[in-house]
């Protein structure tokens, strides 16, 4: 009997061992899972009837859409812009051979009219009529309060501005930036005070922030002299096109 003591005692430690666990499991809570909701500032209803804070979404168009920069792909901002648009009232999310082609669409009847390489906002104007049929609207001296109650209605904004004044805020463009440059407004937000852009003349362009302050001193329509370095001469203008 002795020679199956060891044995008894060993299985009579374990039955008290696993009552004991079972006990002490019961009591320990189950974990409890967390879920954190993360809720986004609501949108505010301001004085004025605009929200204060708006966003329009739709595909970012390089200016150079193979990384090439030499002509006509160096002063291509306001063929992008354009293109911005148009694709944002399509709905499209255009492949790299579809923007090639449809760049060279509007460089063949600029080329048609016999103009240069840089093109004001009454040529893009032009251009969007014939091509797709838009209706335009010029804005002499826009406001900040304009391009909200555009942007508030899903309308996006062409402005022509000085680079140089963008570099500002944008050091990815290089030397300095460029004297005559195009972009789209897409949103805007009071609480910080910045526009949203499709910056078309950098690879860091999408829904890229600046200020309402150095966004607005920038805007200039290409000057009288059709002199880039006489931006400044400029009238402020923005383009807005009207499906």
């Amino acid at each position: 009997m002795f020679k199956y003591k060891p044995i008894f005692i060993v299985l009579l430690i374990f039955a008290v061992s696993s009552v004991f666990i079972y006990k002490y499991r019961r009591q320990i809570p189950s974990p409890e899972i967390i879920v954190e909701n993360i809720i986004p500032a609501p949108t505010l209803i301001k004085e004025d009837g605009l929200p204060n804070k708006h966003l329009i979404k739709t595909a970012f168009v390089p200016q150079a859409p193979e990384k090439k920069w030499d002509q006509p792909w160096q002063d291509a901002c306001e063929e992008s812009a354009l293109l911005t648009v148009h694709y944002y009232y399509e709905a499209q999310n255009p492949d790299i051979s579809t923007m090639i082609s449809d760049y060279q669409t509007i460089f063949d009847l600029e080329n048609d009219f016999a103009w240069s390489h840089d093109v004001t906002l009454t040529q893009m104007a032009t251009l969007s009529a014939q091509l797709w049929g838009y209706q335009s609207e010029i804005i002499e001296n826009p406001t900040i309060l304009d391009f909200k109650q555009y942007l508030a209605k899903d309308i996006p904004i062409i402005i022509p501005a000085n680079g140089k004044t963008l570099f500002k805020e944008n050091t990815h463009f290089k030397n300095g930036g460029p004297w005559y440059h195009n972009l789209v407004i897409l949103g805007y937000d009071d609480d910080r005070e910045q526009f949203t852009v499709h910056d078309v003349g950098t690879q860091f362009g999408a829904n890229f922030h600046y200020s309402y302050a150095t966004l607005m001193d920038s805007i200039h329509d290409f000057p009288p002299s059709l002199k880039k370095e006489d931006i400044n001469q400029g009238i402020p203008r923005a383009l807005v096109l009207i499906k």
